[in-house]
């Protein structure tokens, strides 16, 4: 694991270093025209800036293209084609009704014909919590059409084990109780033997509790999940138990919020635009695939055989930065980076730092000259 240090914060030549000098230009963004692509039978609203090698951008929950927007300008400017989609469900995206359109299968058939519709053979992909999971599925299942991947806080554990890490489940068990995960049990039905009912992964499952609730308060919900500045893993643990539980959606929001905003009052309006037009069941209803997804990859090989960047928020509690150690057994060729003073929503938090380690990887492993 590589701490992102002054040393790591100057790394990196060309347009790395172009944006170190000019720091404005990651303050700054602005979003490429969006246009609509056919793929895999709907439509993706698409971003799209610059030229050179490809690098697909795949935003998280409850999350938007718009998401990267921090990243869009300064990959194109070190000379990359950045492609940008509101993933299915999502902003402009086509939003299916049927739940099972949101498995992997579907997802990945997603960008797979995305690439196709923009003649792209191979692309970096790059992809931020539930967008890391899309990230890392790709090479497992479509790697002929994978150069690269970069995970930014979501680490690769096979078999969709995610949520049954020790560093998680560690912090919800009695004393003395031990559990070690089984990848050949769906992560669903041992979850449920660890977590309490309202842990927001399981109340997805289980009817529409959660959606109604966000639904009926988009900027609430979306102001309440986008916070930065909040405790660290080792004091988050020794909250009450509904908090090491992640009973994060569905419930009262507080009068008071903790941490502080992630998002600026323009910002946070462009989301809640997006979730008051989509709602959050299509986004919820890819957490209702997740047995689906684990069933249809348990004769899948799990290692990934391109080069990966990894970069963790050193105080994310959810995707912990500790969750990572071991990813090199799956993982061959793999770089580590952890961004301190950051917590879940990195390309949001700390653009210019995290530019500054996805660029000088991508001209390390995929030059633009």
């Amino acid at each position: 694991m590589i701490p992102l240090s002054r040393r790591a914060l100057l790394a990196g030549t060309g347009a790395a270093a172009l944006i170190a000098a000019m720091p404005a230009l990651a303050q700054q963004p602005v979003m490429p025209p969006v246009r609509r692509i056919r793929t895999n039978g709907i439509d993706l609203a698409v971003y799209e800036a610059g030229s050179g090698p490809a690098v697909v951008l795949l935003h998280g929950f409850p999350g938007l293209a718009f998401s990267w927007r921090h990243q869009i300008p300064a990959l194109a400017a070190a000379g990359y084609r950045v492609i940008v989609p509101d993933l299915r469900g999502y902003g402009l995206s086509d939003a299916p009704e049927a739940v099972e359109v949101y498995d992997i299968a579907h997802l990945t058939g997603d960008l797979v014909g995305l690439l196709d519709a923009l003649g792209v053979g191979k692309a970096v992909f790059a992809g931020h919590d539930w967008g890391g999971l899309l990230a890392w599925q790709m090479p497992l299942l479509h790697g002929e059409r994978v150069a690269g991947v970069i995970g930014v806080n979501t680490p690769f554990i096979p078999h969709w084990m995610l949520w049954l890490h020790p560093e998680l489940v560690g912090a919800v068990l009695p004393e003395g109780r031990t559990f070690i995960a089984d990848p050949g049990i769906d992560p669903i039905a041992q979850m449920r033997e660890v977590y309490s009912p309202n842990m927001y992964v399981l109340l997805f499952q289980d009817g529409r509790v959660a959606d109604d609730a966000m639904n009926r308060d988009p900027r609430g919900t979306l102001r309440a999940a986008m916070r930065k500045g909040l405790f660290t893993s080792a004091e988050w643990d020794a909250l009450q138990p509904k908090i090491a539980h992640m009973e994060y959606y569905g419930q009262p929001l507080p009068e008071r919020l903790p941490g502080k905003d992630v998002l600026n009052a323009q910002e946070l309006d462009f989301y809640v635009r997006h979730f008051e037009r989509t709602g959050f069941t299509p986004g919820i209803n890819w957490y209702r695939n997740l047995s689906r997804n684990w069933k249809a990859g348990l004769d899948i090989d799990q290692t990934v055989r391109v080069p990966a960047l990894m970069v963790s928020g050193a105080n994310d509690v959810v995707l912990r930065p500790g969750m990572a150690e071991g990813m090199e057994a799956y993982v061959r060729d793999l770089e580590r980076h952890v961004v301190e003073d950051c917590w879940h929503w990195t390309p949001e938090e700390k653009p210019v730092e995290l530019n500054r380690l996805m660029i000088s990887w991508l001209e390390r492993r995929y030059s633009s000259r």
